[in-house]
């Protein structure tokens, strides 16, 4: 520990927080200026208005945006001709590269894996359609490293050219490597030379890193989406993942803009400093939360628990569809309550709903005003339950469904 990529790592949170709250009005004066999207979308906004009150920009809002108003949507602030790569995602999601070093900004976490100058990356992420090989490939580069694009599959050619190329380093997901070495055991081959690997694209379970760590490599993980790059990363003191320099993230109560406390489970909202793809308050659709402190490895930004579930929790009722903007308009509709969730269950062939909601005390009067505010709001009638404060698991979950998944 003690060994890091540059200085922004390591610098106070009052500094961190200055740079950033200096940085914010800059970049919303930019998106308006430099966007169609944010132009309409934060019309009314003054560049210092405070974060958490500027609008959330969803996924599937940019998505429609797109088809209607193709590639990009208006939220593109580069001239076309001066991109790099232009990529497509499922969704379809159009996403920019702009031409600078590392774009991505993935160096940051690959140097936290402990990749450095001169040492090969094997990397096999998929280089075609999506950015993840670009992503990868761009960090490493960066950090002056030569890299083999391996890409997705093959198994016995990754193994047979690991054993020739001697890479230091894997970029994959998470499974991947494990699939590679056992080729590689499997036809007798030396792929001693891999002792670093950086992970991402899946589920990195216990279990897995146990099996890297008997066979004596490095192993750790980063989060990011193909809008935004590298969000937060893994450092060797393992404990969450550490967010990135260049973004600024909020955990926000899912179906809405609105910040959770510190530990509590929620959305992952991320604001970028890209001046190529200016993303205000993008809702990622994924779940996380903040960790207390700072990282035992000496980097002082705030880390989050990595991802932990998907925010869209809709469902169908009774052929209606019931969506966590919904219980959430009720809950402003309604004082008195701090949380609630909305649970859904089958009786008999019958749907059923119930709302759980945190409060200080039992009142028949906030019963019928919550009954009346549900049913108004998703034009179904449910059943209200009040519940103690802190009684509510703190996993996220706003609606919880309950029924059998049909074999």
């Amino acid at each position: 520990m003690g060994e890091y990529f540059d200085a922004l790592e390591t610098r106070s949170a009052d500094e961190r927080d200055a740079a950033l709250a200096a940085a914010l009005p800059r970049q919303v004066a930019h998106a308006k200026a430099s966007t169609p999207h944010y132009a309409r979308l934060l019309a009314d906004a003054d560049p210092t208005t405070p974060l958490a009150m500027l609008p959330v920009t969803r996924k599937s809002a940019l998505i429609a945006r797109q088809a209607s108003d193709p590639p990009f949507g208006g939220v593109v602030a580069a001239p076309f001709a001066s991109l790099a790569r232009v990529f497509a995602s499922p969704g379809p999601l159009h996403e920019p590269e702009g031409a600078g070093p590392d774009y991505w900004r993935y160096a940051r976490a690959l140097f936290a894996t402990g990749l450095r100058g001169g040492e090969l990356l094997h990397n096999c992420f998929a280089y075609h359609f999506t950015p993840a090989g670009s992503m990868l490939e761009g960090g490493a580069r960066a950090l002056g490293c030569p890299v083999f694009p391996a890409g997705t599959g093959n198994t016995e050619a990754q193994a047979r050219a690991a054993a020739q190329l001697r890479p230091r380093c894997y970029s994959g997901t998470p499974d991947f490597l494990k699939t590679v070495l056992e080729k590689g055991d499997e036809l007798g081959l030396d792929l001693s030379s891999l002792r670093l690997g950086h992970v991402t694209g899946g589920a990195y379970l216990p279990s897995l890193r146990e099996w890297y760590a008997a066979r004596g490599l490095t192993v750790l993980q980063s989060y990011g989406t193909a809008d935004l790059g590298l969000i937060a990363y893994e450092s060797e003191a393992r404990e969450g993942l550490i967010l990135d320099e260049s973004i600024i993230l909020e955990i926000v109560r899912p179906g809405t803009g609105e910040p959770v406390p510190d530990g509590e489970v929620g959305e992952v909202v991320v604001t970028t400093l890209n001046p190529v793809h200016p993303l205000i308050r993008f809702a990622t659709g994924d779940l996380s939360a903040i960790l207390p402190g700072t990282s035992p490895c000496g980097r002082t930004n705030r880390r989050i628990r990595g991802w932990m579930g998907r925010a869209d929790q809709a469902a169908k009722v009774r052929g209606m569809f019931v969506r966590p903007e919904q219980v959430a308009e009720l809950l402003r509709a309604v004082s008195g309550v701090t949380k609630a969730r909305l649970v859904i269950a089958l009786e008999g062939e019958r749907d059923t709903m119930t709302l759980r909601a945190e409060a200080a005390a039992a009142d028949e009067a906030l019963v019928e005003r919550l009954g009346l505010a549900l049913q108004s709001v998703t034009r179904l009638r449910g059943v209200v339950e009040l519940v103690p404060p802190g009684s509510l698991p703190n996993d996220g979950k706003v609606i919880d469904d309950t029924r059998p998944v049909a074999a």
